[in-house]
């Protein structure tokens, strides 16, 4: 059972989070289209935060590929100006992400760290 919530998870962030954030990178994108898909993601973001819940991670108490791809995802919120302080949960598990020493070994590796 473990495997299908993991395949669900990495389906809803691939496509409600990924695939909607992802469209802000958009050149041709009008500042009308861009409000619009602001509000799709923060609907997005929203039940993001309703199903994180109280676990540290996404499938639970311990971190998974699900982190790992939804941590590499709202990385862009930094980029594209999306405050995650209205998603506590979501700014929680991203910073618990962001803190393991593999992944800051892995953004300097990339250069997205100093």
């Amino acid at each position: 059972m473990e495997r299908y919530r993991e395949m669900e998870w990495l389906n809803f962030v691939a496509t409600e989070i990924h695939k909607q954030l992802g469209a802000l990178f958009n050149p041709r994108m009008t500042p009308e289209m861009k409000q619009v898909q602001l509000g799709v993601i923060e609907r997005r973001l929203n039940a993001l935060e309703q199903m994180l819940g109280t676990r540290p991670y996404a499938m639970g108490e311990r971190f998974s590929i699900v982190d790992a791809y939804l941590f590499a995802i709202l990385n862009w919120t930094g980029k594209l100006n999306v405050d995650l302080a209205k998603w506590p949960r979501a700014k929680a598990l991203y910073d618990r992400v962001h803190a393991r020493p593999r992944v800051q070994e892995a953004m300097k590796a990339e250069g997205l760290l100093k």
